[in-house]
């Protein structure tokens, strides 16, 4: 780690946590109904869109109603951008004339940014038109990522009322959620990438002549150069701010027309945490009390920065393997990373990306270290609830601190409490299920790939390193991160529909679960505080809740990373 990386992940970190408070607090508003007075202006649309959709905003609803709103509209997402893509080659906007997406790549697609997850199998610019990255997959971005807000508040509600039969009302939720936070944010950031030089125009890729011919793909001299572009801002905007992460080009964030200078890269890092962080303080002010928004950040952050040491250190290394053939890394790692970011960004943004639930990457993954690509991978695994998705990784920590004040009152033999509910079987069943059914789907999707020739024949690299590669993709599907180690040839039928049940497991097994914890605690009455009463905001409790993230996640895991990065680092030359 040089003092220049260094300095730059402490600006990032200090940057994070000062625009975290001022947006949490302007969250809460939005979700209480307190609409601030800077989009306040949008309140006639709220009301048309509601007119529209013949939708009562004051009849809230239970859980179950919720998640039937929720798992309804999933399914006429994921439907339509299917038939988007099997259309393309006879709808408009398509400047290339590209063909329909195959069945099992639509599929994957389709169910991929219907999830969040934004996993891709397939290059943007030679793959998708015009009309399908902006109304399929652009759109995608803003409402499986409200999809995920929705859920986080109504389980915020469930927390901070008592006696209560209704969590809210999901339609309510997405359209705030997508309309006042989301869309704002989203066009201040293209606006600003824009002006950085990414590309934003409908017109046609563009011929350009080469400063020198060379040789083309058949062997004979060529003097130009087909250069893609489209509407490449809008969506590289919300795929950072919504914790989506496909790419419009198939380099994704290493690609120069969406991420080309530095101050791109240092903008679109932090649009990848900073709805998570801030949707902590949300937290803590919906409930009264901000300090256990603190308390559950504070977690975060702890394993944050930890990973954070891990990646930067092991890449600013260099590898040993190319060392021992002389290679010069007094840069560190440089093989897959971009020179204009160098190592210790391309490892901040690689630790970023995948604790936030985001699949943008600015270098290749699989080109890391083995201890550097485990940071990545095991942030995946821990369910992404270190910042995680925009809603979902708020939600999966919090399940996670159910856990941690019910193995505190195991300790001193009390009814466990968090915020003034007592937890009972019902929710430690719940919660249960959130942090296990990921964990389960990753260990046993692993398992059937690896024992299957179709699943070992798409692995391009032997031993510990093809193993990695394979479980890296069912732990980012699984926990609907969507970044990928290079070297799996996963545009195939097996790894289409293997992955993309991966990812319905991973989002709506875990989805369900917390509605009906929000549901249960809804209907609780509030507990006073009393002597034995565990103190959930207090340096104590945030160590007791990334010792349970991380016991959780290394128990679960070890034994795949030790047939993984773990014996390919010890396989190493000294």
């Amino acid at each position: 780690m040089t003092t220049s990386g260094l300095i730059q992940i402490g600006l990032y970190l200090l940057a994070l946590g000062a625009c975290a408070r001022p947006l949490g607090l302007f969250m809460a508003g939005v979700y209480e109904g307190r609409i601030p007075r800077i989009v306040a202006f949008l309140r006639p649309l709220e009301r048309l869109i509601y007119r529209i959709a013949g939708i009562a905003p004051e009849a809230e609803i239970g859980w179950r109603r919720y998640a039937t709103a929720l798992l309804g509209f999933s399914l006429v997402s994921i439907v339509s951008v299917y038939a988007l893509q099997r259309f393309q080659g006879v709808l408009p906007l398509n400047p290339e004339g590209l063909p329909a997406v195959s069945a099992d790549s639509a599929f994957n697609t389709a169910v991929s940014f219907g999830t969040n997850t934004n996993w891709q199998g397939y290059g943007g610019e030679a793959t998708m038109s015009y009309l399908t990255q902006a109304l399929a997959l652009t759109v995608q971005n803003f409402v499986s990522a409200a999809a995920g807000m929705a859920v986080l508040a109504a389980l915020i509600r469930g927390f901070s009322r008592h006696d209560s039969d209704t969590i809210g009302n999901f339609w309510v939720d997405l359209t705030r959620s997508t309309l006042y936070i989301l869309l704002p944010l989203s066009l201040v950031l293209a606006l600003v990438l824009v002006s950085q030089g990414v590309v934003q125009t409908f017109s046609p890729y563009r011929e350009i002549t080469l400063v020198e011919p060379g040789p083309g793909v058949d062997g004979k001299e060529t003097k130009t150069q087909r250069i893609a572009v489209g509407p490449a801002a809008s969506q590289v905007a919300i795929k950072q701010l919504g914790t989506n992460g496909g790419g419009f080009f198939n380099a994704n964030s290493a690609h120069p027309l969406e991420n080309p200078t530095p101050l791109s890269n240092s903008l679109e890092m932090l649009a990848l945490l900073l709805i998570p962080a801030a949707l902590c303080l949300t937290f803590g002010e919906m409930i009264g009390d901000r300090r256990q928004g603190w308390a559950v950040l504070s977690a975060m952050t702890i394993v944050f920065v930890a990973m954070i040491g891990l990646a930067v250190v092991a890449e600013g290394r260099g590898n040993p393997a190319l060392a021992a053939l002389g290679v010069d890394q007094a840069g560190g790692n440089m093989e897959g990373k971009e020179v204009r970011f160098g190592s210790d960004m391309s490892a901040l943004w690689a630790v970023a990306t995948t604790a936030a639930s985001n699949g943008a990457v600015n270098s290749m993954h699989d080109s890391f270290t083995p201890l550097g690509g485990l940071a990545a991978m095991w942030l995946m695994q821990l369910g992404e609830v270190i910042f995680g998705g925009v809603g979902s990784g708020l939600y999966g920590m919090l399940a996670f601190a159910l856990v941690a004040v019910f193995l505190a009152g195991l300790m001193v033999g009390r009814t466990p409490e968090y915020l003034g509910k007592k937890i009972g079987a019902f929710e430690m069943k719940m919660a249960s299920l959130v942090i296990l059914l990921p964990c389960a789907t990753v260990l046993v999707g692993t398992a059937v790939a690896v024992s299957l020739p179709q699943g070992k024949a798409a692995v391009a690299n032997p031993g510990p390193h093809g193993f990695s590669e394979i479980l890296y993709a069912l732990s980012s599907a699984s926990n609907n991160n969507g970044s990928a180690f290079a070297g799996l040839g996963a545009n195939n039928p097996f790894y289409n529909g293997l992955l993309g049940l991966a990812m319905l497991v991973g989002r709506f097994g875990v989805m369900i679960p917390i509605l009906a914890i929000a549901g249960a605690l809804a209907a609780k009455k509030r507990t006073p505080v009393g002597p034995g009463t565990l103190p959930t905001h207090t340096p104590l409790f945030v160590a007791l809740l990334a010792a349970v993230v991380v016991v959780v996640g290394a128990l679960s895991f070890f034994p795949a990373l030790a047939l993984g990065p773990i014996v390919e680092h010890l396989m190493l030359p000294a």
